[in-house]
């Protein structure tokens, strides 16, 4: 699974809203400027979360956005699959983008396939936001330790 660049930034924009949230609105320019968005991208991003409820904008020379709803109330599952659709790291194993493959019924990784779907769709529907900023960012040094053999091939 590889999110697009329309989810990492609508990621990027709502961490930055749940970090400020009791906080006055933060104009879209700021908003862009911090988390190296281009401005007009992330409108469009911006317009989206608002229609799901996640976000409220404020107009005037002292609007801006912020968050909608509570950290906890959002989930990153549910974020992903608003912009990219699927969880599935392949198509024959997704619910919702679900694409025959004519191998279905002899292939033998797609079982493989299936549980790296279900674990990742039961860790992105567990965690919410809240629960996301409570951790610190991630080293080099624990990315390599996850990856196992020097991430070769990761």
């Amino acid at each position: 699974m590889q999110l697009s660049m329309r989810t990492d930034y609508a990621l990027r924009a709502l961490f930055t809203l749940v970090e400020h949230r009791g906080g006055p609105p933060i104009p879209i320019l700021e908003l862009a400027r911090r988390n190296d968005i281009p401005k007009r991208f992330l409108e469009h991003i911006m317009l989206d979360l608002k229609e799901k409820g996640w976000v409220v904008s404020t107009a005037g020379k002292r609007g801006g956005y912020q968050l909608a709803r509570a950290p906890e109330k959002i989930t990153m599952g549910e974020v992903v699959r608003h912009f990219d659709g699927y969880l599935a790291p392949i198509a024959c194993v997704s619910v919702t983008d679900y694409k025959r493959c004519t191998q279905e019924s002899t292939c033998r990784f797609r079982r493989v396939m299936l549980s790296a779907r279900n674990l990742v769709a039961n860790l992105m529907d567990k965690t919410n936001l809240a629960d996301v900023m409570k951790a610190p960012p991630v080293g080099s040094e624990e990315l390599k330790r996850i990856q196992g053999i020097d991430g070769e091939g990761i």
